[in-house]
C-alpha cells in the first residue's frame, strides 16, 4: 500500500468521485456568478454549453492534471478561451469560486495548494492581456 506522502493527488483528493462533487459545486458557482458573466462573452459562453457537459470535462481535466487514470478528451485551454477576452479579475473571480468550493468540502491545505498551482498554470492560456481586449480580438 503507497503511503500518504506517494499518493497522488488524485488519490489524496478522493477520486472520480470526490472530484466530480467539487467540480458540480465549483461550475453551479461559476455558471452564476455574476462577476463572471459581466463579459458578454463568458456569459453567451455559460448560456451555450449544457453545465452536465461542462462538468464532465473539468472533472475528466482535473482527474487527469492531478495524476488519475482519466485523459482529457476537450480543447486546449488556449482554444476554449482564446476568444473570451477574460481579464485578470475575471480570472481572480474564478480562483474565489474556487476557494469556495475547496473550503465547502474542508479540501485540507497542502490539496488546495496543489490543486490552485495546476489551476493558476493554465492563467496565461486564459487571461487576455488588457491592451488586446482593448483593441481587436484575436483570431
Amino acid at each position: 500500500m503507497q503511503t500518504l506522502a506517494k499518493l497522488s493527488l488524485y488519490d489524496r483528493l478522493g477520486g472520480v468521485y470526490s472530484i466530480a462533487t467539487l467540480v458540480d459545486d465549483l461550475i453551479d458557482r461559476v455558471m452564476s456568478d455574476p462577476r463572471l458573466n459581466a463579459n458578454p462573452l463568458v456569459n453567451e459562453a455559460h448560456h451555450r454549453v449544457p453545465p452536465a457537459g461542462f462538468k464532465y470535462l473539468v472533472t475528466e481535466m482535473v482527474c487527469w492534471a492531478a495524476g488519475g487514470p482519466q485523459i482529457y478528451s476537450g480543447k486546449s485551454m488556449d482554444e476554449a478561451h482564446r476568444r473570451m477576452n477574460i481579464t485578470a479579475a475575471e480570472f481572480d473571480a474564478f480562483l474565489d469560486d474556487l476557494q469556495q468550493s475547496l473550503d465547502k468540502f474542508q479540501v485540507p491545505d497542502e490539496e488546495q495548494t496543489e490543486l490552485k498551482a495546476i489551476v493558476n498554470s493554465t492563467r496565461a492560456d486564459i487571461v487576455v492581456d488588457t491592451a488586446m481586449r482593448a483593441g481587436a480580438n484575436p483570431l
